[in-house]
């Protein structure tokens, strides 16, 4: 299962959309769902999500009757899922979906309940908001136990396990 939170995505969603039909084609063992959750978008997101959802059964969709947020659309996402592997993966592509084979190896070959990915450096970024990211991570993890790893994504596979864990 792919959870897809989407806010004013119209732009984005047809190059994602080919990008996830691709990479199930590569992983042609699998069956896939695109679980798309669109959390009341303004644009023609939710058009053209059904329109996917019209032509591919594999394409399910939420849609918020008001704008909740991106956690809130990843969990209803989640809780919507069935399959025994779900990732999570923003709109945008700032997160390739061709990870993804890599990352089911891993958990199926190593046997991780989660896989996440980070961003190990911020080409083209502006250098004040790379400045500001790096001083975030300084701060929180000084005055957190917690320690929070610096370019973290929420781009990750889960086992269905620890989906069920998430949302129980």
């Amino acid at each position: 299962s792919l959870v897809i939170p989407c806010y004013n995505e119209e732009q984005a969603l047809p190059y994602l959309y080919d990008e996830l039909t691709k990479i199930a084609t590569i992983m042609s063992g699998q069956t896939f769902e695109f679980i798309f959750v669109n959390d009341c978008s303004r644009d023609k997101t939710l058009e053209i999500i059904r329109s996917f959802h019209e032509r591919d059964r594999r394409v399910r969709y939420v849609s918020f009757s008001r704008n909740f947020g991106k956690e809130s659309g990843i969990l209803a996402g989640l809780k919507a899922s069935t399959g025994d592997y779900v990732a999570m993966i923003d709109a945008d592509l700032q997160d390739p979906p061709m990870l993804l084979e890599e990352m089911y190896k891993a958990i199926k070959e190593e046997g991780y309940d989660c896989v996440a990915t980070r961003r190990d450096d911020r080409k083209g970024e502006p250098p004040i908001r790379s400045f500001f990211a790096r001083k975030f991570y300084q701060l929180i993890n000084s005055i957190s136990d917690t320690k929070l790893v610096d370019g973290a994504r929420d781009f990750r596979l889960m086992s269905r396990q620890m989906v069920d864990a998430i949302i129980d």
